[in-house]
């Protein structure tokens, strides 16, 4: 049975918990810089994600893969000085953790130390478990991420869902209650079945935030960027535009241009 809502005037890694047990969906959207997040940390929205997703929409790659640990540093730390309410995660970038777990605490440490970020975000199971332990046995919170993981787009050479087949689904399940036994507050679940993903949500007591994985979960998580249409080419099934900014920019900046050249702006009255 629910119980009354509660309203977070800072929302914490505990708030999320929280708000799992109250049965109280969870936002959360990405940004990567000042004037974005202000404005999504205004709107209520409970967790600001500093993707490397940054690396697509602000940099203009084909994948995460190629930014770099100080360029997250970077989005973060803009991100951070916008923020009053909202609890913000940062993605430790491809090649930061993978590898050597004493190299994914030395950048988690970064990320917190140099950004002022509240969490850290990172891809995978099993194989990454003792990366995991080593940044939470330092007293950093770490959210988990599940089903498709994009820096490993060239282990699997497509973006279709995941898990669609039972060993697949059998190591996610696994993978899931393991990252809650070893301390992660909250879970990503990308691109998965919305039957498998609600399992998921269902057998662990932290929060399960999905991006297409239905809404059987705790929350919902997408990029910014899409979900306002400034991005017009990108059209998964999960996706809801709130917004067309793509056409409605490009109309402002087209009437800019021809109130220039025809020196209709500035007028008498936008000048000194």
């Amino acid at each position: 049975m629910s119980v009354a809502k509660k309203e977070y005037k800072r929302v914490t890694v505990k708030s999320l918990v929280d708000m799992k047990a109250n049965e109280e969906k969870i936002s959360m959207l990405t940004a990567y810089d000042y004037t974005m997040a202000k404005i999504v940390d205004g709107a209520g929205i409970d967790v600001i994600l500093v993707g490397d997703s940054a690396s697509n929409v602000m940099a203009g790659h084909e994948t995460t893969l190629p930014i770099t640990l100080d360029q997250m540093i970077y989005h973060a730390s803009s991100v951070v000085r916008a923020i009053d309410r909202s609890l913000v995660v940062v993605d430790l970038p491809f090649g930061s953790y993978q590898s050597d777990p004493k190299e994914a605490l030395r950048s988690a440490i970064r990320i917190m130390k140099e950004s002022g970020g509240h969490a850290v975000k990172l891809e995978g199971g099993k194989e990454v478990k003792e990366s995991i332990k080593r940044i939470l046995n330092a007293g950093i919170p770490v959210m988990g991420h599940l089903g498709l993981t994009p820096q490993s787009i060239y282990k699997f050479g497509t973006y279709t869902v995941r898990a669609k087949e039972e060993e697949e689904a059998i190591k996610l399940k696994e993978d899931a209650k393991l990252l809650e036994k070893i301390g992660c507050f909250s879970i990503v679940l990308e691109k998965v079945p919305a039957k498998l993903a609600q399992e998921v949500a269902e057998s662990v007591s932290i929060p399960v935030i999905g991006i297409g994985a239905g809404g059987g979960v705790d929350g919902q998580v997408l990029v910014v960027h899409d979900m306002i249409g400034m991005t017009h080419e990108f059209n998964p099934r999960f996706l809801r535009r709130y917004l067309d900014l793509y056409s409605e920019m490009t109309t402002a900046f087209q009437q800019y241009n021809k109130d220039v050249k025809s020196s209709d702006f500035p007028n008498e009255k936008e000048q000194y």
